[in-house]
């Protein structure tokens, strides 16, 4: 019985989340059973170059010496108390010195619990009760977000998945991502209605779109005309793209931010933070309820600390290295497929990254799925077959860390290289 075979009679579809089922590519997964740096290994015993980085967290790479230490240290103290703690406040702290549009932050344990108290608050605050989503932007599973993806810029959602009722869906409107005119369409129509435009300012789950030129600034103004709520979900790339956040690297202030992923250090953490006048009134300070047992858990919170720690230590140093490894990443692969006459489009942001086999350009969800997603498919096998692990999926976005140097990028280009030459029947 393979390990696979195994997980599938306990777990549904083998796994606990399903992107690492390998439906999106077919075939059976890696498991995993250590990482370190680069790289992980396999029950097997064979070693992966890594670019899922558990998604995003692992900016310093897996096992970094100052996380695996602060979590030992605090794992001495305890692992839970339900009572406050000082490294809470000086976690939160941490963030709100980084990010200028944070005045007050609140510690959750996963994006998807930032993300619907994020629009719980919106809600409450505005007194409206619809919002503005893109097409292929993901703010995790809670049922508002779950829609499908709509025909046209004012289009209202659709339940997504089984469970959801369409009422719960039906004050969540659709626009596609980079599409201002649309959103100011929907403006047009629900004005008085509409409480918040929730945005992945880089989206990260449709591979890799940046936002195309004014189209951030563009939903700024559109909030600012008609008094809603600009609320950045930067739980992928709050400290991944620029120390702080997209929010600084593009010199915008949302209103509300989410964040995840890196301000964990590899365990559940998350947080949504804003203004003072809106966090203000999350209880117990005000009346919009929101709660959780395991918040600002202890061992989280002291490895999301010696993350941030070590990336603030010279940040210019950190976050250069991982613009110079992604642009030669980048470069690397252009080549390739350039010299192998396959169309390629590469997207990055620093660290981040998404390649599409297409000669158009990516600046949507339309874009990502016209893409050769079956040609991905058999790339992806093959440099799986020689020991590099992507996402599993055409929709997901590649992720570099400080451990990443030069020998990997150099194995990896020549992986893909070789990838292609197969693809064209040269080898």
């Amino acid at each position: 019985m393979s390990l696979l075979e195994r997980a599938e009679k306990i777990l549904p579809g083998g796994v606990n989340s399903p992107v690492r089922a390998f439906r999106g590519v077919g075939g059976a997964p890696v498991f995993i059973r250590s990482a370190s740096g680069a790289y992980l290994e396999g029950e097997d015993g064979r070693r992966y170059i890594d670019y899922i980085g558990g998604y995003g967290p692992h900016i310093l790479g897996h096992r970094h010496p100052a996380v695996v230490a602060a979590i030992e240290e605090a794992l001495g103290r305890g692992t839970a108390f339900g009572a406050p703690t000082l490294p809470e406040v000086e976690l939160a702290e941490t963030i709100a010195a980084a990010l200028p549009s944070v005045e007050m932050v609140r510690l959750v344990n996963s994006g998807t619990e930032a993300t619907m108290s994020a629009l719980r608050l919106a809600r409450a605050a505005t007194g409206r009760n619809r919002f503005v989503k893109f097409v292929g932007c993901y703010h995790g599973h809670a049922d508002p977000f779950l829609v499908a993806a709509g025909s046209g810029a004012a289009t209202i959602g659709v339940p997504s998945s089984p469970g959801v009722p369409g009422a719960v869906t039906g004050d969540t409107l659709l626009a596609p991502y980079n599409d201002l005119d649309a959103v100011e369409q929907l403006f047009q129509t629900h004005s008085s209605e509409i409480a918040a435009v929730i945005v992945e300012p880089i989206a990260g789950n449709i591979s890799l779109v940046p936002p195309v030129p004014g189209f951030l600034a563009g939903l700024r103004e559109v909030c600012d005309l008609h008094g809603a709520l600009l609320i950045f979900d930067e739980v992928m790339t709050g400290f991944r793209v620029a120390w702080g956040g997209a929010q600084n690297l593009f010199d915008l202030r949302p209103d509300l931010t989410t964040l995840g992923k890196v301000i964990g250090g590899g365990l559940p953490l998350a947080a949504y933070a804003g203004r003072r006048d809106l966090m203000q009134q999350i209880a117990p300070a005000g009346p919009v309820y929101q709660a959780g047992t395991l918040s600002g858990n202890p061992l989280a919170v002291a490895a999301g600390r010696a993350a941030l720690a070590e990336l603030s230590r010279d940040t210019d140093c950190c976050y250069e290295h991982l613009e110079r490894i992604g642009a030669r990443l980048q470069a690397g692969l252009e080549a390739a497929a350039l010299r192998h006459g396959i169309p390629l489009r590469v997207t990055r942001q620093g660290s981040m990254l998404g390649f599409f086999f297409t000669a158009d350009p990516i600046e949507r969800m339309d874009d990502v799925t016209a893409s050769d997603r079956a040609r991905f498919n058999r790339v992806f096998h093959r440099l799986l077959a020689a020991g590099i692990h992507l996402p599993p999926s055409a929709y997901e976005t590649l992720f570099l860390s400080t451990a990443h140097g030069d020998a990997e990028i150099d194995a990896t280009v020549a992986a893909f290289d070789r990838a292609l030459a197969e693809e064209n029947g040269e080898a």
